[in-house]
């Protein structure tokens, strides 16, 4: 599902780009809190930030919040390979608001655009000021493990001690692994969609083809990407339904002919090097890493009492039942309270995005569990309310 059309303020040049200025949202100096609640996007400086590499850059987020203050329970949602911090406003709208599972009357609601983005925050597009030129493929590479911190960075200027719910879809769902085990004690629950306790190797290899395609083609690359993406994104069951061997006018496949839309939408509103930073992101998601293992990472969930929901996607051929089952039967051997939720569709991987009544219930639930986690973690904590 295609971003509404928020682009970096760092002047990425990019059709549809927003600059600072123009909009009336300006970056928040270090010293000041910036706003929560204002259901708009707004850029906050993180100043100096260190990546797992050790390459250190400054980092500017763009970050939308929704809801209640930080005084009230709170989410955190985590986009997908080309999502945006408007997760209210575009990618999950039917979640997020007053009487929805994310219930903005009960809830805090924070999304932020990834490091590497070019929705607002500090990525490729942006323009590194030793050079006064866009970072373009020279941009430091992270990792979810630093995604993750960059959250948590977030949520620190804003004021969140923690988070009753963490969730996402897809790299989402990693990211949201990861913003788990940085932080077990400050998070009650966490809500992995179609996503793995590491990026296995048939995804490997998809992104490796993909990266391959835009590394020699440039942006031609990138649409060629997008079209192979697209093919991983939904199930055999859906394209034959939807297209079938139909043919279209000009004698082409219907499939061929909506694979190459989708190649262009993208040119429209990403870039090669954003896609190849966040490809790479995938890539090094592993929450065993260094860690001693994924059992061994999970027990820091079960010291602190979060729980975790794994959600499978029928006929998923990227991240699909059997991965995220494994998933949770790591984190059971870990001693974590598990539950594991499926999502019944034809739509395939991209069902995050789509089977609104199922999501609504999984994450409903998920919510109520992560307040009581939540509340019970406070009180050992002593953290405010």
């Amino acid at each position: 599902m295609a971003p509404n059309e928020a682009r970096n303020p760092g002047g990425s040049g990019l059709p549809g780009a927003f600059h600072v200025a123009a909009n009336g949202h300006h970056p928040h100096p270090l010293d000041a809190r910036p706003p929560t609640g204002t259901g708009r996007i707004e850029v906050v400086e993180l100043g100096a930030f260190r990546l797992e590499s050790g390459d250190t850059l400054p980092v500017r987020i763009a970050y939308r919040h929704d809801g209640s203050g930080p005084d009230a329970p709170q989410v955190v949602v985590v986009h997908a390979l080309t999502g945006s911090a408007d997760a209210a406003g575009d990618w999950w709208t039917p979640l997020i608001g007053p009487g929805r599972a994310l219930d903005t009357d009960r809830v805090g609601v924070l999304c932020v655009n990834l490091l590497g983005g070019c929705y607002g925050s500090t990525g490729p597009t942006s323009i590194d000021p030793s050079t006064g030129l866009a970072w373009g493929a020279r941009f430091p590479q992270p990792t979810a493990r630093d995604e993750a911190r960059v959250i948590w960075a977030v949520a620190d200027r804003l004021g969140i001690e923690s988070f009753a719910l963490v969730s996402g879809g897809s790299m989402g769902g990693m990211i949201a692994l990861e913003v788990g085990v940085e932080r077990p004690a400050r998070v009650g629950q966490v809500a992995a969609i179609a996503s793995p306790s590491a990026t296995g190797p048939m995804a490997l290899g998809w992104n490796h083809i993909q990266l391959e395609l835009i590394d020699r083609l440039g942006s031609e690359g990138l649409a060629l990407a997008r079209q192979l993406a697209m093919t991983t994104y939904r199930s055999e069951a859906d394209f034959e339904t939807r297209f079938g061997r139909g043919l279209q006018e000009d004698g082409r496949f219907a499939i061929s002919s909506y694979l190459d839309h989708q190649g262009v939408k993208l040119l429209e509103r990403f870039d090669p090097d954003t896609y190849r930073v966040l490809a790479r992101v995938i890539d090094s998601h592993d929450i065993g890493r260094g860690r001693g293992g994924a059992v061994a990472a999970l027990r820091a969930l079960a010291a602190a009492g979060t729980g975790l929901t794994g959600v499978g996607v029928t006929g998923d051929i990227l991240y699909g039942p059997v991965q995220v089952k494994a998933l949770l039967a790591d984190a059971a051997e870990a001693d974590v309270q598990v539950a594991y939720r499926e999502i019944a569709t034809m739509k395939g991987h991209d069902a995050f995005l789509i089977e609104w009544d199922q999501l609504s219930a999984i994450l409903a639930e998920a919510l109520d569990g992560g307040i009581a986690r939540s509340a019970h973690q406070r009180e050992v904590l002593a953290l405010p309310a």
